[in-house]
């Protein structure tokens, strides 16, 4: 029996998504920019997904721009923002435990004369607003902050933060990265004071290769991409109409549920941690209050990558930490105070409303059988 849970790397589709997609390569393939019917029809795909996407944020379908997926949403917004309003303001302040898609655009953009100010959680393992505003100054053009870390499942403050940072400068831009929070919990643009919102497709059960940028109307984004024009020319290039169409066929099926499988996933959660608390060796390391749908632990003593391989030999499938460093730790641990031994041997399990018990009973079991088997 298959066991996923790494859910936060992707999801598998639903079955709307798919279907969605298909109907888009099989009926409605023209192109959205062609002027005959058959281009219209895929345009109205397109208007149809952004309009669902732009509903479950409380935004206009004005707002929302098709990107690639959200690494490229989260590049748009700090290159394009940046761009707008850095000519004098050069300070940009992210929080250090970004993903690598705000990371590494931000280290970039300090190569390039930019001064990038990272702010770490005190040593209580926490963020609070009061750290981000003093962070920022007349100087700063923009703020990035993810909502839900995607490592731990820590929760920031996104909404405190936005809103005290505006009170004081509200000239600044303010960009949240809500890959791992959208469809998961409430993320609404105008309560967050956000001015850009980067979102996914396949982290909420639709397809790979497409993401969106919120834009709050009046803010500048210069494109990062260029030549035809599409998504009003900040994003060029040919929309993939059959990833658009399953991106908004997921945001129709699970934004009704937010609430519902937020509590279903919460009593997963409880369950999975009164079973690790009975194997020795097991710590956990996200925080009691954080997105239930990403548990990340240590089997201390115990490699990461040996002990995954371990679980996929079993089909067990988890990960050691974000899909997108390779295996790389990325640093976002020690932030937490995780260090040494315990980040080592990190495993992330990040779980879906459709996990059941018995696929968790099945994790432990392994786990514990690993605990006892492995070398380390």
């Amino acid at each position: 029996m298959e066991v996923y849970l790494d859910n936060a790397a992707t999801t598998k589709p639903c079955a709307e998504a798919v279907a969605a997609a298909v109907v888009a390569m099989t009926e409605k393939y023209g192109n959205p920019s062609s002027l005959h019917r058959a281009g219209l029809n895929a345009q109205l795909l397109v208007d149809d997904a952004r309009k669902a996407i732009a509903s479950a944020i409380g935004a206009d379908s004005d707002n929302i721009y098709f990107t690639s997926g959200a690494t490229e949403s989260n590049n748009l917004a700090l290159r394009g923002a940046s761009a707008a309003y850095g000519r004098k303001r050069k300070k940009i302040v992210i929080s250090a435990v970004e993903h690598a898609s705000v990371e590494e655009t931000a280290a970039d953009l300090g190569a390039k004369g930019f001064e990038i100010v990272r702010v770490s959680p005190r040593e209580d393992g926490r963020y609070y607003a009061a750290d981000f505003v003093s962070a920022c100054d007349d100087d700063t053009c923009l703020i990035s902050m993810m909502y839900v870390n995607n490592e731990t499942g820590y929760i920031l403050p996104v909404k405190e933060t936005f809103s005290a940072v505006k009170r004081k400068y509200p000239d600044i831009i303010t960009h949240t990265d809500c890959v791992q929070a959208f469809m998961k919990l409430p993320v609404r643009a105008n309560a967050f004071c956000a001015d850009l919102i980067s979102l996914s497709g396949h982290k909420i059960h639709g397809g790979k290769g497409v993401g969106a940028l919120y834009i709050k109307k009046g803010v500048r984004v210069l494109p990062v991409i260029t030549g035809g024009k599409q998504e009003k020319g900040i994003r060029s290039g040919t929309e993939s109409v059959p990833m658009i169409a399953a991106f908004g066929a997921a945001v129709k099926k699970l934004s009704p549920t937010i609430t519902e499988r937020y509590e279903k996933v919460s009593g997963l959660k409880a369950y999975l941690l009164d079973k690790l608390s009975g194997i020795e060796g097991v710590t956990v390391n996200s925080p009691e209050d954080g997105s239930p749908y990403v548990v990340n632990i240590s089997a201390v003593g115990k490699r990461s990558e040996i002990m995954l391989h371990f679980l996929e030999s079993r089909e067990i499938y988890v990960s050691s930490g974000s899909a997108c460093s390779k295996g790389q730790q990325s640093g976002v641990l020690g932030q937490f105070g995780i260090k040494d031994n315990r980040a080592d041997s990190a495993l992330r399990v990040s779980m879906t409303a459709e996990t059941t018990e018995e696929e968790l009973d099945i994790f432990c079991k392994a786990l514990r059988e690993g605990m006892e088997k492995v070398r380390g």
